[in-house]
């Protein structure tokens, strides 16, 4: 009767008949809960207004003020891995997305752990609610795989409008570089073209809620948008990136000065806490022409204006519900599938040269507009990475800690949660938020506990938790973490740190405690061993093998093409042969 009755009421506030103010304690009450998870791309720790940053984002900054902020989050360095791990609870590994197609190696391609595809048998969060009654509905980016059965629409997803690649434009439907040839957008399942005045945040918000007012309201139902923002190339109507004139006009170092001493102003890292380096490699500001200043200033008010031109959308998505009366009764989860991109592919030549052929540019006067390919750079990255060091792809603190934010109906947790988490646990959380039954084999734990303050922690001080991704890897194990990084920014030697009190990573404790990095190594391998883990060399280099790959793309997408071209010629060539050996037996 209670179920019968929450379904007509919610039939009756979709209609107008019921006022939300009487709805939503109602539903509140009664029903199970709709669930949104909003995925950022390759935002910092400390990107958000609400956790220290200079954006403007007063939409996240509300959710995470009625709901709670967790400090001490873990993702994976890479987009795909994360998503994976996101929707299923499992290790990276064990979904078959291990890394990313544009730096697998040769060596595991052979193993279904980097089948780069969500595996036979792996069930989504949405798979799990759509089967207890939810309606399920996901815009953005996907990343999982576009073969037979790869799409959302075989995932558990009742609708979809996705991208299957790393990035996309954000004004047009374009690649945004030459590994791929186009930017292929699905509905459910089928290729799809973007209308003309697309715009990607606003976009997907408005996909969004065109699926959500045609479903059917006597149910629950489960959203999940994965935006663009602030993938490269970071782009953003104009008016958002006006509001950060002058904002970073005195560079990077300054800027993460300045977030070091938000982040200890907020609690977030001790106060006696050593602040990260920028890696020997980067570039100091006053080292740069005035020229390119203006550039990198430029591209970094870009990158924020880009952030809060998808807080607005997020606003619009709030009103909506507060419009219906399900707000209240909704659970908001946001988080970021890695750290800060360092890639900058402007400064390659062969790239510029691919620029001007599809319309790039990267004119400041028309900085985040159509055509504009803006890139932060590993400077920048490095201080929105704040406290932790180096950026996304790798396995450092500035590649995998991440901002995440729960907000629930019922739920209080003013300020931060220090508890140690990682993004397989977000998929169990959501199921008891739901109230459905999380499956043995997930490799992650709900949240709730630690929020409601049931447990103190997630994962006990002796439990260890690894991560892998293109030979960059972690094991946290209390407050300690055993982290290796690859080539060009790491040099594949493992290194011990204790978060507790140096979450830059800064001080490597591998000779005070021989015996702790041992028994930590021990259980890296454990980990690696039972998930499929393909160990590469210690000289591999991430950003060596994202060029071999995309050279061996485009080889396979031109060579045919050229091959046609060359026998074009060759039969031009015998042709003009013959004709000339003809007109000579006839002179002669």
């Amino acid at each position: 009767m209670v179920c019968l009755l929450v379904r007509l009421l919610r039939l009756a506030g979709k209609l107008g008949l019921v006022s939300g103010i009487f709805l939503s304690p109602c539903a509140a009450l009664y029903a199970q809960p709709n669930v949104i998870v909003l995925l950022v791309d390759d935002a910092g720790f400390m990107d958000f207004g609400g956790f220290g940053g200079e954006a403007r984002t007063p939409h996240i900054n509300r959710l995470a003020d009625e709901g709670v902020r967790f400090s001490n989050y873990h993702t994976s360095p890479l987009c795909a891995p994360s998503r994976a791990m996101l929707l299923t609870g499992l290790d990276n590994h064990r979904t078959g997305v291990a890394t990313i197609p544009e730096v697998i190696t040769e060596e595991q391609k052979s193993s279904p752990a980097y089948a780069l595809h969500l595996q036979p048998g792996v069930r989504t969060i949405a798979d799990l609610l759509k089967d207890a009654g939810y309606q399920t509905f996901m815009t953005g980016k996907w990343h999982l795989g576009r073969g037979d059965g790869d799409l959302p629409d075989s995932h558990g997803f009742d609708r979809s409008f996705v991208l299957d690649a790393s990035g996309a434009d954000n004004w047009e439907q374009k690649p945004f570089m030459p590994f791929y040839e186009e930017a292929p957008w699905f509905e459910d399942g089928k290729p799809a073209r973007l209308p003309d005045d697309f715009y990607s945040s606003r976009f997907l918000v408005d996909k969004m809620l065109e699926y959500l007012d045609s479903r059917d309201p006597s149910h629950p139902f489960f959203a999940y948008i994965a935006f663009q923002a602030i993938h490269i190339p970071v782009q953003a109507p104009r008016e958002f990136v006006e509001h950060y004139t002058g904002t970073y006009q005195d560079g990077w170092q300054a800027t993460l000065e300045r977030r070091f001493e938000r982040a200890k102003a907020l609690g977030l890292i001790p106060p006696n806490a050593t602040p990260p380096r920028l890696h020997p490699s980067l570039r100091a500001w006053d080292s740069l022409t005035a020229q390119e200043q203006t550039h990198y200033e430029s591209a970094m008010m870009v990158n924020a204006g880009m952030l809060e031109a998808m807080d607005h959308h997020i606003g619009r998505l709030i009103a909506h519900l507060q419009s219906t009366g399900e707000y209240e009764n909704t659970v908001f989860i946001v988080t970021s599938d890695n750290g800060p991109e360092f890639g900058d592919p402007t400064t390659d030549p062969a790239f510029r040269l691919w620029m001007r052929g599809n319309g790039y540019h990267t004119n400041p006067d028309n900085a985040g507009g159509r055509g504009y390919m803006g890139a932060i750079g590993p400077e920048w990255a490095s201080a929105a990475a704040v406290p932790g060091s180096l950026f996304k792809m790798y396995a450092s603190e500035g590649g995998t800690r991440v901002p995440l934010i729960i907000r629930s109906p019922g739920l209080t947790g003013a300020g931060f949660n220090g508890a140690l988490s990682f993004v397989i646990d977000v998929a169990p959380t959501v199921a008891q938020l739901a109230g459905v039954t999380a499956p043995a084999e997930m490799d992650g734990r709900s949240l709730l506990p630690v929020i409601t303050g049931e447990k103190g922690r997630t994962y006990g001080a002796d439990e260890a938790v690894g991560i892998e991704v293109a030979g960059n890897s972690a094991l946290f194990k209390g407050h300690y973490k055993l982290t290796r990084n690859t080539l060009p920014h790491g040099d594949a030697r493992w290194r011990l740190h204790d978060l507790e009190s140096d979450p830059a990573e800064v001080s490597d404790l591998s000779d005070q405690r021989p015996d702790l990095l041992r028994e930590m190594l021990d259980d890296y391998q454990r980990y690696a061993a039972s998930n499929g883990v393909v160990a590469l060399p210690d000289d591999f280099n991430i950003e060596a093998q994202i060029g071999v790959n995309a050279r061996r793309q485009m080889l396979s997408r031109y060579l045919p093409a050229m091959a046609g071209t060359g026998l074009l010629v060759l039969i031009l060539l015998c042709t003009l042969l013959c004709v000339l050996r003809r007109r000579k037996r006839h002179t002669g």
